[in-house]
């Protein structure tokens, strides 16, 4: 079969590499390291004039803007839903209503295009966190989370202006902040029935120890610990089937990933959101794990008839993100990286990319603030982690950063689980 893949970051770099186990890929508009991967070719051509029998759409934007809808009314095979669909990411005040009608478990919340009466919800809620989110999309950086009220006032007025996200935040979402570790469960649904992947948990904050503002991700682990099997069939019970139900209701095919993005309070799990499309850098650690030919997972969805059950191999993986000076604010671009090759000769270890070019001169460069994901699958948590920061250590360009303690606490919980 042949696949194409449709995107140019670290999500579709690992959608390639795993659908290339089974299928021809070509990807659109695609990057550098994609281009070296074997199995997997890349073209400037549009979606719409690439000849292939699945696609699978990796971001969220073309998603919202119809593509999925446009290459189904050209009778083509498609894993990913149409604009109705994609509305749950595309707006958080869509996304919460769905979430009210289906009752799925979510925080306290509001819906404002007027300061005044967002601020007196805010003075309602009773912390000590309070959320602020954008309506619209924001590239992973429109949610505030703090535990400083007058910082979620500003915020408030701030989003409200458009001073910071321009139309996508002229509606907030504001809510209660809920406590409790997080963890991702991306489901492949065929509009009526869902089969959950491994479970992941991403870092969204900057800096170590959850410092500094919301990024897209900095990194992530799968297996998680705390997450069993029977959780994971209790967030497809209680958070994903309900939706798909809700979305049939309103006339709503939904086929695609549903990535359910959950907090787990001491009230059992309750849904933060929900994306329409598989996580980054989440499938960078869930995808190799995968023990199923992915191409015809996504390919039976696509077609509305699920019959794959898909299982996980027994190795950890771990993600971390390379990003550039100034992310996620205004980053830095054109700095030469150096050491990837050396880093993708170790154990184990693969560097997807994200945000690269190539010069006149075929030297590799950075174009964005997510850079480069260095993944790397081990027999643990701990030995995937190591393996992961030993391909950090090869790879160099000006003003590069990433954590350091991505996976750590979950590989001294593992570690203490197994002994």
């Amino acid at each position: 079969m042949k696949v194409c893949v449709v995107g140019s970051g670290g999500r579709e770099h690992a959608l390639a590499l795993a659908l290339a186990r089974t299928a021809q890929v070509v990807v659109t508009p695609g990057n550098p390291g994609m281009a070296r991967s074997p199995g997997v070719t890349v073209t400037d051509n549009p979606p719409e004039q690439v000849d292939a029998e699945l696609f699978v759409i990796g971001p969220e934007q073309p998603l919202v803007d119809g593509l999925a809808d446009r290459l189904r009314a050209d009778r083509k095979l498609v894993f990913g839903p149409g604009a109705d669909g994609a509305r749950l990411e595309g707006s958080k005040a869509f996304m919460k209503a769905v979430l009210t009608e289906a009752r799925v478990p979510t925080a306290r919340y509001g819906v404002f295009d007027d300061a005044d009466p967002a601020i007196a919800f805010l003075r309602e809620l009773p912390g000590p966190t309070w959320v602020v989110k954008t309506d619209g999309l924001a590239a992973g950086k429109g949610v505030l989370v703090t535990e400083d009220r007058a910082e979620a006032e500003a915020d408030v007025t701030a989003k409200l202006s458009g001073e910071r996200f321009g139309d996508a935040g002229r509606t907030v979402v504001v809510e209660e902040g809920l406590e409790g570790p997080e963890c991702s469960i991306l489901a492949v649904c065929d509009g009526r029935h869902p089969v959950a992947l491994a479970p992941a948990q991403d870092f969204k904050r900057v800096d170590d120890h959850d410092a500094g503002p919301n990024t897209g991700g900095m990194g992530a682990y799968s297996p998680v610990p705390i997450v069993d099997d029977r959780l994971v069939d209790h967030v497809l019970e209680v958070a994903v089937e309900p939706v798909l139900g809700t979305l049939r209701r309103r006339g709503i095919d939904y086929r695609g990933v549903l990535y359910a993005g959950l907090i787990l309070t001491s009230d059992g799990p309750k849904v933060l959101e929900y994306n329409v499309r598989f996580g980054d850098p989440e499938s960078q650690v869930v995808l190799p794990r995968l023990d199923e030919d992915l191409t015809g997972l996504l390919a039976e969805a696509a077609s509305g008839r699920l019959r794959t059950d898909p299982h996980a191999i027994a190795d950890a993986a771990v993600c971390v993100v390379l990003a550039s000076e100034g992310y996620p604010g205004s980053p830095r671009t054109g700095d030469v990286i150096t050491g990837v090759d050396d880093a993708d000769e170790l154990e184990g270890v693969t560097v997807l990319h994200a945000g690269t070019r190539l010069d006149e001169q075929g030297r590799l460069l950075t174009t964005g603030g997510r850079v480069l994901g260095v993944t790397a699958t081990g027999p643990s948590i701990a030995e995937a982690r190591r393996r992961a920061y030993d391909g950090v250590a090869r790879i160099e360009w000006p003003g590069m950063h990433f954590r350091t303690d991505i996976a750590q606490s979950a590989a001294v919980a593992a570690a203490t689980v197994g002994s």
